[in-house]
């Protein structure tokens, strides 16, 4: 059996997902064979830059035009259908190289690419689709005729894409996947002193996301006045400005900092820690639970991240860090109350999907099999 995984590089998490369940599928089967491909970048660069930099652009510069556009799309709008429309035009400039793959089924972790291939399967094209939503709220522009099923992260989905018209029958509460090593149990004290930090003392992880931000450094310098013993970790990712902002912030901190630039390394950080500062991505958030690390998310932009956030609230597995209060004061109030972060972080343990990449590939082989049954029974018997 050929998968292929179509994604795009439209923030991280689309692309994160993909190579999660493609390492998970190559890990544990020699009969088949993952593909994955940058849908945005094969139909040509003029989309690819268009969708990719302006995305980057709205949610940097103006969140609240691109929160605007969110909330304007997920309703049955002419705006909507014009979005929809392009990319159905654009799916004749991807049929030829889905089609010289020759895929035997097809996974989506971006809207756009599931909108293509709809299309394509209006036309006539024959091969099961399964669309993987990577965030914890649904938009309709992730939704499309032709799906086969929907991927999505938690239970509460599933009644809100039933509203949205999709059939909860085809709604897998699955989760979204991340690499194994998210999953391991790791001894924290261990890591802490591996990575030059003190192996009992409370560690706080930052992390700026994956376009930056600048905010981040105000909530560590506020944190760092705190009349408490604690140690920290910054993840700055590739981003060379805010990196060197933090070293003048470290020297003059009166807390021990561990300053990382981009790293291979965030599991291990993550193990080592007790709480995540961040905002709420979608594949940052799913990390973060897999390691049963409880999150206090920030700079929410206005759209899915919001939706994120809420669902990490509602759960009891974040707190919100608002812009008019004292930041520093509600990490505090956990710092102080360690039965209250340990509620938290069994919260997160509840949340269990670390079966996700295998319940998902073993959905891809039953819709293989339904629509191959001669084929998938071979198969099985070699």
């Amino acid at each position: 059996m050929k998968v292929l995984i179509l994604t795009a590089a439209t923030g991280g998490g689309h692309m994160r997902a993909a190579h999660a369940l493609e390492s998970y599928i190559t890990n544990h089967s020699q009969e088949d064979h993952v593909v994955v491909l940058d849908a945005l970048k094969t139909v040509g660069p003029i989309l690819n830059h268009t969708c990719c930099d302006g995305y980057r652009f709205l949610c940097k510069r103006v969140p609240q035009a691109f929160g605007t556009l969110y909330r304007v799309t997920n309703r049955k709008s002419p705006m909507g259908g014009m979005m929809f429309r392009i990319n159905y035009q654009h799916s004749g400039r991807l049929a030829p190289t889905i089609e010289g793959e020759h895929p035997d089924v097809i996974l989506s972790t971006h809207p756009f690419a599931t909108e293509m291939v709809s299309e394509m399967k209006q036309k006539g094209y024959q091969v099961p689709l399964l669309c993987l939503m990577t965030d914890y709220g649904p938009h309709r522009a992730w939704i499309a005729p032709n799906v086969d099923a929907y991927i999505v992260s938690n239970e509460d989905m599933v009644p809100q894409m039933e509203k949205m018209g999709v059939p909860p029958e085809i709604v897998f509460p699955y989760g979204i996947p991340v690499t194994d090593v998210f999953f391991e149990k790791k001894d924290k004290a261990a890591l802490r002193e591996k990575i030059g930090l003190a192996a009992d003392k409370p560690t706080i992880l930052f992390m700026a996301g994956s376009f930056g931000v600048t905010n981040i450094i105000s909530i560590y310098e506020d944190l760092c006045t705190l009349n408490l013993d604690f140690q920290v970790i910054v993840i700055t990712g590739k981003n060379e400005k805010l990196y060197h902002e933090f070293e003048d912030a470290v020297q003059e901190s009166s807390k021990k900092t561990r300053l990382v630039y981009f790293t291979h390394e965030v599991a291990n950080y993550m193990h080592a820690s007790d709480l995540l500062i961040t905002k709420p991505g979608g594949l940052t958030v799913s990390e973060s639970l897999a390691c049963n690390l409880p999150l206090a998310v920030f700079d929410a932009i206005p759209g899915q991240e919001e939706d994120n956030a809420a669902f990490l609230q509602n759960h009891h597995m974040a707190v919100r860090l608002n812009q008019h209060e004292d930041t520093a004061q509600v990490i505090a109030e956990l710092l102080e109350n360690p039965q209250k972060l340990a509620e938290m972080r069994h919260a997160c343990a509840l949340f269990d999907k670390s079966k996700a990449a295998q319940n998902i590939f073993m959905l891809i082989q039953d819709l293989y099999a339904r629509c191959h049954p001669e084929q998938a029974k071979k198969q099985s018997a070699e």
